[in-house]
């Protein structure tokens, strides 16, 4: 990704669109073909030139031009004509995003390929849900995994869009209205370039398109992050259900040899953070004056170089995390059943319910039972159920036995995972 962003990569596709602009102004008949023959045998640049000009000229497009035509000699004057700079800029930074944005979508699919297989591996490995960081009702791993798996198949489904709205291409001149360049030439340029036309641009194309590209991999950086918090707080001494893979010679504290701590997962978070600002800077580029200003092109040669390069490198960490998590099963099955399987009291609530008692009356029951075992050390809520006596008059052992068995919670599962052909 980081190659797709170098200057030489930068001045490369510029000159990619001078080339289709003047392919395309030739085969229709307003420059000689034996001028583009030219052009294109003989065009080229050199970065550490193009540096050198513009510092004396103050303007990066007219360094790259004067250094292209030092190359081409008089067939250089056909190259741009009719152009403005963003015609070229914009253009040029569209292709870098599709590119850009090619890569990501392979390691998107990486990533889902990578979930997909970890949420079938660990279907039936029973854990406890939670809310508000609170210990709530049974389900599993895996389907924790397909709620993953769900999200990024969103994520892949907007990039795919993404792609479409990116694919867009600008050759009309200053303030966009075709003066001294004919539509059909950047029609047939863009066609070139595998580009659309933009629709009415100014002298820029419109930076909603990008706000959109970046916040797309804002969102996804979300998703990515919300992933990785969910693994640090499962790997919590006090919950220990999965951990991050420790390699052999990997130190968790320079105090504390026996720290095994969630550094990849607290790396992905903090990297989150920037993609997120990067994208509130590119909603700030919206808003040109009129038809165009530069106050938008400083803070594009760093959000979008920085936020391609960062969410590739999330994606390929968070791929590498999920492979090689390591989970606990055992660990999930201790604090399934902590307190006696407190997490069980809507079962009994609703048992009892259904077994004619008011709802009130049952509430009151369990939640005084429930708060009994967790307040209590060693407490038991289970037992607390079976012993009390206006339980005991309501349901027999074998009933009470079943408000107790974790299967009721994940009987309907399958629905969701053969909704994603897990």
């Amino acid at each position: 990704m980081g190659e797709l962003w170098t200057d030489l990569a930068k001045f490369k596709t510029w000159l990619q669109v001078e080339i289709a602009v003047c392919e395309a102004q030739a085969d229709l008949g307003y420059i000689p073909k034996e001028a583009v023959d030219e052009i294109k045998a003989k065009a080229d640049f050199e970065p550490k030139r193009i540096l050198e000009i513009e510092a004396e000229v103050r303007h990066d497009v007219i360094a790259f031009l004067t250094n292209l035509n030092e190359y081409v000699g008089d067939a250089g004057r056909y190259i741009h004509l009719g152009m403005t700079s963003s015609d070229m800029l914009d253009t040029a930074l569209s292709l870098q995003l599709v590119q850009s944005l090619q890569v990501i979508m392979v390691h998107v699919e990486n990533l889902i390929q990578a979930i997909r297989y970890r949420a079938q591996e660990h279907r039936d490995t029973v854990m406890i849900g939670r809310s508000h960081g609170i210990h709530a009702e049974p389900m599993t791993f895996g389907f924790k995994l397909a709620g993953w798996l769900a999200e990024m198949l969103r994520h892949r489904d907007r990039l795919t869009a993404l792609q479409d709205t990116i694919a867009v291409g600008k050759i009309s001149g200053a303030v966009g209205t075709y003066a001294n360049i004919e539509p059909k030439v950047e029609a047939l340029a863009c066609q070139k370039l595998g580009l659309r036309p933009d629709t009415a641009s100014t002298q820029v194309i419109s930076r909603d398109v990008h706000g959109e590209f970046a916040n797309a991999l804002a969102l996804l950086a979300a998703s990515i992050e919300r992933f990785a918090v969910e693994i640090r707080n499962l790997q919590r001494t006090d919950v220990l259900e999965v951990e991050e893979f420790f390699s052999k010679g990997q130190k968790g504290s320079s105090a504390m040899p026996h720290k095994r701590n969630p550094i990849r997962s607290e790396r992905l978070t903090g990297l989150a953070r920037i993609i997120r600002g990067n994208a509130m800077a590119m909603l700030e580029n919206v808003a040109l004056w009129h038809e165009r200003d530069i106050s938008h092109s400083s803070v594009e040669r760093v959000t979008l170089p920085d936020s391609c390069i960062l969410t590739h490198f999330m994606l390929v960490e968070i791929t590498k995390l999920v492979k090689n998590l390591l989970v606990y099963p055992d660990n999930m099955r201790r604090n399934l059943n902590v307190y006696g399987g407190v997490v069980f009291s809507q079962r009994v609530l609703l048992t009892l319910v259904n077994k004619g008692m008011g709802r009130e009356e049952a509430y009151q029951i369990v939640q005084s039972l429930a708060h009994t075992a967790w307040n209590t050390e060693g407490g038991d809520f289970r037992a607390l159920v079976s012993g009390d006596e206006r339980v005991q008059a309501q349901l027999s052992p074998e009933e009470i036995e079943s408000c107790f068995d974790p299967g009721h919670h994940l009987r309907h599962l399958d629905q969701v995972y053969q909704r994603l052909s897990i």
